[in-house]
């Protein structure tokens, strides 16, 4: 049983093992098995046994083709022949060529060697031309670094590494290259980054300078402009008087320096700015930034510079806003404003002419925070400031600061709207001052005539406030009719006009006469009236005082027209506008106190003199024609008033004077002092009266027309009252025509307590009043009904 199973095992490898050659497998993994089992033996009969089986195979094939292999023999053997033919004709033939070929094969030789020795020859003359080349460039970079000629010298470094690096023959100078390289780029790096810096460091001191040129460049041009706008009011206001005689032409200026910071230039030729970047007579040079720029450029960290410019220039305008706490801002704001006026002046040249170095939106950024702290700045000066000098002197450095940024096209509106803000704070500490001044102006007062003894005393006290009553020059020396105080005042309010009208300008209001003539109303009707005011009732002791006041109150008047049109003028208002808007008097308080005040002085001085008509015979039986005593004195009186006192101050104060002599005279006859008198008296009033007139029309020549009139009209009732006493008609009084006509300012119980006292035994223009005596005529029986019909009426 055990030798069929292995009989059963060799069969079935065998015909593995044929079945492998068969279908030509390979036989590795029976090989590997065999000798891994250590019994080669089977496998080498296996095969043994196949090869036999077919040999039969080969047998019987080869009987099949013998005769095509007997064919294929003779053909060979034919072949064999041709071929050893074919082998003598080559031998000889290489025999004969040898022969030949010789010769030219030492010449080839010769030749290939001459050939290398000549390339090699070619070679290294190309190697010593690159050396020789790479020497001058690296020479030509070390020349230009030591110029300081960095574009230059980075430009020669690229040509190396780009052109020489790679096909350098000696290794040394490769390796030389590749270390140096980069250490020269990173010298120049830091070379120009140094200069930067320096430049950064230089720019700060040079910047104050540039601030405060170009700050005085707007101050110049402002000038220029405000003198032609004067120029031009001027010319204005002579073709309004004088159209036909007026002809004017207004030139401007050339302002040949006015783009002088302005003017941007160009990156130069050589990449630095050397066309652009300095700064001419305004003392800065950007060439070390353009160049540094430039140069980071070339080097590939523009980016990385842009940011560290933006960076420190932000750093060092942060700084700039530090205000000192030792210095007082009064004393400094004129370099800190100059400091900013002139870093957004650099900034603006870099930002036209640095390609790009620096954005809008950034040169923007820097601005909006600039004008943040500004802000912040000026309001916490503003808010501590007490001083309105003080706060209109950083006001007028503002507005500068302003119109110079405005001209590189800088929003300045923050700033004016600060400036705004503090108007009125500014306005209240100007009448504060000013009602210091006026205090100090009026208390200094000795209520005397100001005597002038030259003629620039004359032009700056009367002609510069256009307070002169004539065109012609005085003769010297002069004495003016006003005391020192109101050319003081005026000087005053013309002041403060100016002040105010130099806060106002520039602050980004085109029209701001209503708000300078608010505030000057405020203070001639408040502050200069309210002085004068207390000054008449605290210091005014006597006629020559208050008309000394009174005068002065005339002279303030024509003042005032004066400060209006200042006021317009300086506004840049027509004074064809400020004549339609022209209201009263804004001193009437001090004007009406004073003038009573002298009313009553003189009332009181008349009242001595009327104390004279006591000494009248009112039952005298022969008329006068010289009038009484009384009136010759008040008349000497007035008259000496008249010649003393201006005419501005006479008109009114006359006025009420002669109607206080009116009064007096009417209050005599109708007083209990008097118990009756005769016509012939009453004609002797009416010469007193007919005097007084006649002393008002004598005025005609001090007064405009119409002005004698009503001093003839204060002396109406005495007047009116006479006149009925004369009439051959008394009972035209009870005519309510006539009565409004001629007699509209008589008291009807002073006509008939007068009326009664009346007594005359002729047969004269009334005859009696009395109902005693001798018979009535038909007059006195008219006057007797007019004097019962009264009596009813009351």
């Amino acid at each position: 049983m055990i030798g069929d199973g292995d009989n059963s095992g060799d069969k079935l490898e065998q015909l593995l093992i044929y079945s492998a050659i068969c279908n030509n497998e390979d036989l590795g993994p029976f090989i590997r098995k065999v000798f891994i089992s250590g019994k080669p033996e089977t496998l080498i009969h296996h095969l043994r046994h196949f090869a036999r089986t077919k040999e039969s195979e080969i047998e019987e094939m080869c009987k099949e083709h013998y005769q095509d292999f007997i064919v294929a023999v003779d053909d060979l053997r034919s072949l064999l022949s041709d071929v050893d033919y074919i082998k003598y004709s080559l031998s000889d033939s290489n025999s004969k060529f040898q022969s030949v070929a010789l010769p030219l094969l030492s010449s080839l030789d010769s030749f290939v060697e001459t050939r290398n020795v000549s390339k090699n020859l070619n070679r290294a003359i190309e190697s010593v031309k690159t050396c020789v080349q790479l020497t001058e460039l690296c020479s030509r970079a070390n020349r230009h670094l030591l110029s300081d000629n960095y574009y230059m010298a980075l430009k020669c470094v690229d040509t190396l590494e780009k052109e020489y690096l790679d096909k350098t023959p000696s290794f040394t100078l490769k390796r030389m290259l590749e270390k140096k390289i980069p250490e020269i780029r990173l010298h120049i790096e830091r070379k120009v980054n140094k200069e930067f810096g320096d430049w950064l460091v230089d720019i700060r001191a040079v910047t104050r300078n540039l601030g405060q040129l170009a700050i005085g460049q707007a101050l110049a041009a402002r000038q220029r402009e405000e003198d032609l706008r004067m120029k031009q009011r001027q010319a204005e206001e002579q073709s309004r008087l004088s159209l036909r005689d007026c002809i004017y032409a207004l030139e401007e200026e050339d302002d040949d320096d006015d783009d002088e910071i302005g003017a941007g230039g160009g990156i130069g030729e050589d990449g630095y700015g050397n066309n652009g970047g300095a700064g001419g007579i305004l003392g800065f040079d950007l060439t070390p930034l353009y160049r540094a720029y430039h140069i980071n450029q070339t080097l590939g960290l523009v980016d990385g510079f842009k940011k560290y410019y933006f960076e420190n220039r932000k750093l060092q305008l942060t700084s700039d806003f530090q205000v000192s706490s030792l210095t007082p801002f009064l004393e400094s704001h004129q370099a800190f404003f100059a400091q900013i006026a002139g870093f957004f002046v650099v900034e603006d040249r870099v930002l036209r002419t640095g390609g790009g170095l620096i954005s809008k939106v950034e040169v923007d950024d820097l601005w909006e925070i600039a004008v943040g702290k500004m802000c912040s700045v000026l309001e916490d000066q503003f808010s501590g400031m007490q001083t309105a000098n003080h706060l209109l002197l950083i006001k007028d450095n503002v507005s500068l600061l302003g119109i110079t940024l405005r001209r590189f096209g800088y929003p300045i509106d923050a700033l004016l709207d600060v400036l705004n803000k503090h108007r009125d704070k500014y306005h209240e500490l100007l009448l504060s001052d000013c009602q210091m001044h006026i205090t100090e102006a009026l208390a200094a007062d000795k209520f005397d005539q100001m005597l002038m003894k030259k003629e620039y005393e004359y032009s700056m006290n009367v002609l510069s406030f256009q307070i002169q009553t004539s065109d012609i020059v005085p003769a010297f020396p002069y004495l003016a009719p006003f005391s020192s105080t109101v050319p003081e005042c005026c000087r005053i309010v013309r002041s403060f006009i100016e002040d105010s009208v130099s806060f106002m300008s520039y602050g980004g209001q085109l029209e701001f006469y209503e708000v300078v003539k608010k505030y000057l109303d405020r203070l001639l009707n408040e502050d200069l009236d309210e002085a004068l005011f207390r000054l008449i009732n605290a210091s005014v002791h006597g006629v020559n005082q208050a008309m000394q006041v009174a005068a002065n109150m005339a002279v303030l008047e024509r003042a005032c027209d004066f400060f209006y049109c200042h006021a317009a003028k300086l506004s840049g208002v027509p004074l064809r506008m400020v004549e339609r808007s022209r209201k009263q008097f804004p001193l009437r308080k001090a004007r009406d106190a004073v003038e009573e005040m002298l009313s009553g002085l003189l009332k009181a001085k008349v009242d001595g003199f009327m104390t004279l008509i006591e000494n009248i015979n009112w039952m005298t039986d022969e008329p006068s024609q010289s009038g009484n005593e009384y009136v010759n004195e008040v008349i000497m009186y007035l008259e000496i008033l008249v010649s003393t006192a201006p005419a501005q101050v006479l008109k009114r104060v006359l006025q009420r004077v002669l109607s206080h002599i009116s009064e007096k005279i009417v209050g005599t006859l109708a007083s209990d002092s008097v118990k009756k008198f005769t016509v012939n008296a009453i004609t002797i009033i009416d010469v007193d009266i007919h005097l007084l007139e006649s002393f008002a029309e004598s005025q005609a020549p001090l007064f405009p027309d119409g002005d004698v009139d009503q001093l003839k009209t204060a002396l109406a009732e005495s007047r009116q009252m006479v006149n009925l006493l004369l009439s051959n008609h008394p009972e035209n009084f009870l005519n309510p025509v006539i009565r409004e006509r001629s007699y509209n300012t008589l008291d009807r119980k002073k006509v008939v307590s007068i009326s009664e006292k009346l007594r005359d035994s002729s047969d004269g223009l009334f005859g009696t009043f009395s109902t005693h005596g001798p018979k009535q005529n038909q007059k006195m029986k008219l006057l007797d009904e007019l004097i019962n019909i009264l009596k009813d009426a009351n």
